[in-house]
């Protein structure tokens, strides 16, 4: 019996494109939107930044300089954070289900996205009982801590936790763990595996 459900947040809960944070910064800097994301993989600040090993203004500094951008640490922030879109999981299913089970959401993120997030999509992100996020917990899927902590999150076994991602390697990480996990493809096939699996809403 299922007692948690888990959602990833990104093209998961709601839809995200990096690409319009890039072709955005293409107008503000010296840089192709193509080279935006591998000058930023080459310096790792990224993944510093969504496991919490850099705060906001830091990162926003070194990216900046990285990048040759001239612009505040709050229209850094607006640019950067432009990505998220339509929303995948209706707000309806997500409180149904909250009331009958544990609502756990379980992201690799940032401060700086989540924050402006929680201010969009607040509306969603309130049926959760609890946030695991990977800058708060230091850890990034597929790395075995995170989903520790949405187990311990959960409040029961990893085998009584059903949790979608839409990244297969993320998937397989929770399988690892004990956890029932599926690939997302769409809300209607995710629909379908909570129903095979008795969880009603």
């Amino acid at each position: 019996m299922h007692r948690a459900i888990i959602f990833d947040l990104g093209k998961v809960l709601i839809y995200f494109d990096f690409g319009i944070a890039y072709r955005s910064l293409e107008s503000l800097c010296p840089y192709p939107a193509a080279e935006i994301p591998r000058r930023l993989a080459a310096s790792d600040l990224v993944r510093r930044l969504e496991t919490g090993l850099i705060e906001p203004h830091d990162f926003v500094d070194k990216a900046s300089e990285l990048l040759d951008l001239h612009i505040g640490y709050d229209e850094f922030c607006r640019v950067f954070s432009c990505i998220f879109t339509d929303i995948l999981i209706p707000e309806s299913m997500l409180e149904a289900l909250a009331r009958r089970y544990r609502l756990i959401l379980l992201s690799n993120t940032n401060a700086l996205h989540f924050p402006l997030l929680q201010e969009k999509y607040g509306h969603l992100l309130r049926h959760f009982h609890r946030h695991v996020l990977s800058h708060e917990v230091r850890a990034m899927k597929p790395d075995p801590a995170i989903y520790r902590a949405a187990v311990e999150a959960a409040g029961c076994r990893p085998e009584e936790c059903f949790y979608t991602d839409d990244i297969a390697q993320f998937v397989e990480g929770a399988r690892n763990l004990g956890i029932d996990a599926v690939q997302f493809q769409s809300c209607a096939q995710i629909e379908r595996e909570l129903r095979a699996r008795g969880i009603v809403w």
